[in-house]
């Protein structure tokens, strides 16, 4: 049986590692999309292959257009076809300051990364992914963006982020409209508090709220909490929704008295 193909971006570390693990361990092959050090991402590869499967690593920043073009041709060269894209990849302020202090170079930063460069991989992805339906290569193909409880949850010091994952659930119905006709479903994943590099930071912030009780799970996500929820999409459990949020919080969502 041939395998299917995820594209996961900033899948070096954290919770695109884990989603690349375990798509890896249902049966897919695996693109690893990073930029920088090219460690991180060669070991998400022997990880993935440690799993039975297969994949490539591609270096690429998602906010350039040529690059993103380099992403979709090296895939489509290598393996023929896309059946998943995740668009993982996404970083806070490199300093987090009051509202009144947000930058504009820092907000460009931010927006190019975790919201412009994912809308126009989408675009270009979606395109291709028509067009192998329509030449019957694949029967359908799926769109699952990353994004956060900082869509609705204010944090005045890194106003870049809130406002780029509230974008991301745009971009989410925006092309989960588009592309339904297409055979194309798309999803938002909305994690909590995960233990990834990108939380590091704040990590004794978060271990003082979670004892707190600011979740009915009381403990802190991992990046294979977040994996499992792709997972279940990407083997096709969700056939009847797009443009579907779910929430993998912890029950951070619940309002509560």
């Amino acid at each position: 049986m041939k395998r299917k193909v995820a594209l996961i971006t900033g899948a070096g570390r954290g919770i695109g590692r884990g989603i690349a693990v375990q798509l890896a361990r249902a049966g897919w092959t695996i693109v690893i999309n990073d930029i920088g050090n090219p460690d991180p991402p060669a070991e998400t590869l022997d990880l993935v292959r440690q799993e039975g499967s297969d994949g490539m690593v591609i270096l690429a920043n998602i906010t350039l257009a040529e690059d993103r073009q380099k992403i979709l041709d090296e895939t489509i060269a290598q393996f023929g076809q896309i059946d998943l894209l995740v668009n993982n990849a996404g970083i806070g302020p490199r300093v987090r300051v009051d509202i009144l202090e947000t930058t504009e170079e820092s907000m460009n930063e931010v927006l190019g990364v975790n919201t412009i460069g994912p809308f126009f991989l989408t675009q270009i992805v979606s395109k291709k992914m028509i067009e192998l339906i329509s030449e019957k290569k694949m029967e359908q193909a799926k769109i699952i963006n990353i994004g956060s409880m900082s869509a609705y949850t204010s944090s005045t010091s890194r106003a870049e982020y809130c406002i780029s994952k509230a974008a991301v659930s745009m971009n989410t119905l925006l092309f989960a409209d588009r592309l339904a006709a297409e055979g194309i479903n798309v999803y938002e994943i909305r994690p909590g508090i995960i233990k990834t590099p990108l939380t590091e930071i704040v990590k004794d912030k978060y271990d003082k709220l979670i004892s707190e009780g600011l979740l009915p799970i009381k403990r802190w996500g991992l990046p294979e909490d977040i994996a499992k929820a792709i997972v279940a999409i990407a083997e096709d459990y969700l056939p009847y929704s797009t443009g579907q949020v779910i929430d993998v919080d912890g029950g951070y969502h619940i309002h509560r008295l």
